[in-house]
């Protein structure tokens, strides 16, 4: 029998030198051995290697080509990366530098970015998720700022507008000002209280500026402001302040801000800015504390006055914190500083120094550097000497016309001096060559 002359189609070759047969090719080999052909013989027709025909048969058509597995250079470090890019927020060049400097792995950034591209939908979605809890009545006031341009008397005015917001009812307190410092934090929480008929157990922020010195993510340690701190104490509440990169953390406010800027301001035009402190102040009784709340199902101000009302720590005709002063003093040789002609004691090793004062709730707070050194009940009276004898600890003569501790809580005359001798009786020891 003749053997049929086939055309042999044009094949591919692969970068190892290995020759792939076309689809067509293959089919030709299928084709052949149901005609009785042998594998050798297929070869020699279609010009190939029997190994390549036996393969091809055995696999019953166009077998793909699969690359070798090789090993990569971040194979078992998933759950590594992962942590790691969770706790850097997303940022790939500081979870490279991670990798290198506790592994030993160099990568480029582009193969650190595709390693952690599956932990992406996770970090976004954990940025996104807010697990809800309902506040106990009294526990807790949420505040923020936002800012908004306002067309008051024909020109655009941004207002910075504090919203606070009570965590169980609802109930929204919101004022208007010009700037966004301390001073005004400070007012917009001594509105809410005065609105409210009283203060909750804690004040919950965001990491502003003007009351959060520092907030370390990891350890979630927080450094705030000695003057928040005095605030709180004047007010008796406790300063809270939410996780890093978290604000949704008081979504009540987020949510009370926005809803200021959309349904109190937008679209609204003021002639004049008293005109628009009117306008709030209407909208926030007759609307935001009127309206039946999409969460709660009641009307705020109905919610606080059954609930929240009688849980708020009583104001107690204190005044406003507005009276705080900041003083800086330099240590005299009676080992005090003078406010207000009374004289305060200080460690006696800072005579000399130059300290701050913070007047403010009754106290007298006295700091060198960042260090706080000193704190006195203030006194009402004048010309009174406030000692606190431990600020005198081996100085010579302490005992005698030196004012103690127990005293000091009612304050004794100025002109009760301190002895101008004022070294430790280490020093004396040591000139004289031995004990005293």
């Amino acid at each position: 029998m003749n053997e049929q002359r086939i055309t042999e189609s044009p094949s591919w070759s692969d970068p190892r030198g290995q020759v792939m047969k076309t689809p067509d090719d293959v089919a030709e080999m299928l084709r052949l051995m149901a005609c009785g052909w042998g594998l050798k013989r297929i070869a020699r027709q279609l010009g190939c290697s029997h190994h390549t025909v036996k393969v091809y048969v055995a696999a019953d058509g166009v077998k793909p080509f699969k690359s070798p597995e090789r090993p990569k250079r971040l194979d078992g470090l998933e759950d590594w990366l992962r942590e790691r890019f969770i706790r850097h927020r997303g940022n790939a060049d500081v979870v490279r530098q991670d990798l290198l400097a506790e592994k030993g792995v160099a990568v480029s950034r582009r193969t650190l970015q595709r390693a952690v591209q599956p932990y992406r939908q996770a970090l976004r979605a954990e940025a996104l998720a807010t697990t809800r809890f309902e506040t106990p009545p009294g526990r807790q006031l949420q505040i923020d700022f936002g800012e908004r341009l306002v067309e008051i008397g024909g020109a655009k005015i941004k207002a910075f507008v504090f919203v606070a917001t009570l965590g169980h009812s609802r109930r929204l307190n919101v004022r208007a000002f010009r700037a966004e410092k301390q001073e005004h934090w400070f007012a917009g929480i001594e509105s809410a209280f005065t609105s409210f008929g009283g203060v909750p157990e804690e004040v919950l922020m965001d990491n502003p500026r003007a009351l959060v010195v520092r907030h370390d993510a990891a350890s979630r340690s927080v450094e705030f402001n000695d003057k928040l701190i005095a605030f709180a104490k004047h007010w008796g509440f406790r300063p809270r302040a939410c996780a890093p990169y978290r604000a949704r953390t008081k979504g009540k406010t987020e949510s009370g801000v926005g809803y200021v800027k959309k349904n109190a301001i937008a679209g609204h035009s003021f002639t004049s800015w008293e005109a628009f402190e009117a306008h709030l102040a209407k909208w926030e009784r007759e609307v935001a504390n009127a309206r039946i709340h999409g969460t709660t199902g009641e009307a705020p101000m109905a919610r606080f006055e059954r609930d929240e009302a009688h849980r708020l720590k009583p104001l107690s005709g204190r005044p406003s914190f507005g009276l705080l002063r900041e003083l800086s003093r330099i240590v005299g040789n009676d080992c005090a500083v003078e406010v207000d002609t009374n004289s305060y004691s200080v460690p006696w090793r800072l005579i000399g120094e130059r300290v701050a004062v913070t007047v403010a709730a009754g106290e007298v707070r006295i700091r060198h550097g960042v260090r706080e050194v000193a704190v006195h009940r203030q006194s009402q009276g004048r010309r009174l000497r406030i000692v606190d004898s431990t600020h005198l600890d081996g100085v010579a003569g302490r005992n005698g016309a030196v004012c103690r501790a127990e005293i000091a809580a009612s304050a004794v005359p100025a002109s009760s001096q301190a002895p101008s001798l004022l070294r430790p009786l280490a020093e004396y020891e040591a000139a004289i060559g031995g004990g005293l």
